[in-house]
């Protein structure tokens, strides 16, 4: 067996090439279209909620708190859950972010059906533009990765990047949208060093 650094090298040489080739084939309308979504329904007094299963549903709580972080609330819905109730949570007019890589997770497919049967508007994020979650999406904002990074192929490390990045990128848009300043960051953000170097001007 190679020594760690090794090990961590081959990572990294698998991991750059394959985020390298996702970046340069970013759909740049597609996240724009999904910015509007955003922006119309919160005009309308609707809500955005982010949802998936395994890996893609702890990235959804990351996700909803740096949206809520940056000027547009957003709240984590269970994936699973949501059928047994949660879907409560969402209203029609609503947005949901929904993640998964394949596109074709079972447990994702039924929650979905669902909130766009009690007339939610989906932003599907997955790495497959011909699944059935893309083919759902109200907008398909589509993260692919050839290689996660290891001989498997199958640990979730690439595509977990690559779908945060792509959901980063929206963060951006819609915080410029509002104009957020760092005043009003601190605001959201009080607490920690990041807010401290706000309120102290560094």
């Amino acid at each position: 067996m190679a020594d760690d650094k090794e090990q961590v090298e081959e990572f990294l040489s698998i991991l750059k090439p394959s985020l390298d080739e996702y970046v340069s084939s970013i759909d740049f309308e597609a996240l724009s279209k999904a910015k509007r979504l955003i922006l119309d329904a919160e005009k309308s007094g609707a809500r955005v909620h982010v949802t998936g299963i395994g890996k893609p549903g702890h990235l959804s709580g990351y996700i909803a708190s740096l949206l809520s972080s940056t000027g547009t609330p957003t709240y984590e819905l269970h994936g699973t859950e949501c059928v047994h109730g949660s879907a409560g949570q969402v209203v029609p007019g609503d947005v949901v972010i929904a993640i998964s890589n394949s596109g074709e997770t079972m447990e994702l497919k039924p929650t979905v059906t669902c909130l766009k049967k009690n007339g939610a508007k989906i932003i599907a994020v997955t790495g497959n533009p011909a699944s059935w979650l893309a083919q759902q999406g109200d907008v398909a904002l589509i993260a692919s990765v050839t290689q996660e990074g290891d001989s498997m192929n199958k640990p979730p490390r690439a595509s977990i990047l690559a779908e945060a990045i792509e959901l980063q990128c929206l963060s951006i848009l819609l915080q410029n949208e509002y104009g957020l300043t760092p005043e009003k960051y601190v605001t959201w953000h009080p607490g920690g060093a990041l807010g401290a170097s706000i309120r102290n001007g560094k």
